[in-house]
């Protein structure tokens, strides 16, 4: 069960938007009160709005937990068949509890961190921040890039640039159209992106699940009745027996 629990845990993909509850959470207490409420009946008070949330959160727990009782995961991060195994199960998971993707929990963490900043520099300088919490690499120098782009074109304007003039945002959004096309980034090729990026935490997730299951089994074995026993195999566990 320690294991089962570890699983469920690891998994930012299962938690990382809808239990956005604890992140800006009257936002999220007013929207869901809209949605819960009919709108000829009047609105949901305290206890109520906090007891539908929990059963709202608690439903898609059940749904999570219960698509993992009947998936196979394979504990294997060096195989790219169970990483993308492991990719699709958690994208199940995703669409049957309707929760955010990682790239839908980057989207949202970018539109709630960013709302009101009126600079140029200040929302790439937090595009930047978000980046790093998030855990993703910019191999390509991609932010440096647009940085120069931003510092060229407040150059040319002698002054900051601010998100709500419109025409001088046009001459840096022509800068990154140029960025994106000398890096070969195409708009249509963000679906690709978005699953290169799942596998990539698929991958990661599987690697920090091996890491527990080998500690929670050398842990096992430290006690007395289960000196003479030996370490299976990790690939070998069916965490579905663990649930």
């Amino acid at each position: 069960m320690a294991l089962a629990s570890r699983l469920l845990s690891r998994s930012r993909q299962l938690y990382a938007g809808q239990v956005a509850l604890s992140h800006e959470y009257a936002v999220s207490v007013r929207s869901y009160a809209k949605e819960a409420a009919p709108p000829k009946l009047p609105p949901l008070k305290g206890d109520e709005m906090l007891k539908n949330i929990f059963y709202e959160v608690k439903n898609k727990f059940e749904t999570a937990l219960g698509i993992l009782r009947k998936e196979k995961i394979t504990i294997d991060p060096d195989d790219p068949a169970a990483v993308s195994q492991y990719a699709k199960v958690m994208k199940t998971v995703r669409e049957k509890a309707d929760l955010f993707s990682e790239s839908q929990r980057i989207k949202y963490t970018i539109e709630q961190q960013t709302k009101g900043i009126p600079d140029a520099r200040t929302y790439l300088l937090t595009l930047q921040e978000i980046r790093i919490k998030s855990g993703l690499i910019d191999d390509l120098g991609a932010e440096a890039m647009m940085m120069e782009a931003l510092e060229k074109v407040e150059k040319e304007i002698k002054k900051p640039l601010m998100r709500s003039d419109k025409k001088n945002m046009g001459l840096l959004l022509a800068e990154f159209d140029k960025i994106n096309k000398k890096l070969g980034i195409k708009k249509e090729d963000l679906p690709k992106y978005e699953e290169e990026l799942e596998l990539k935490i698929a991958k990661e997730q599987l690697q920090e699940l091996k890491k527990d299951a080998l500690e929670a089994m050398e842990t096992q074995l430290k006690r007395e009745e289960f000196k003479d026993e030996q370490m299976v195999d990790v690939k070998s566990l069916d965490i579905r027996n663990f649930l």
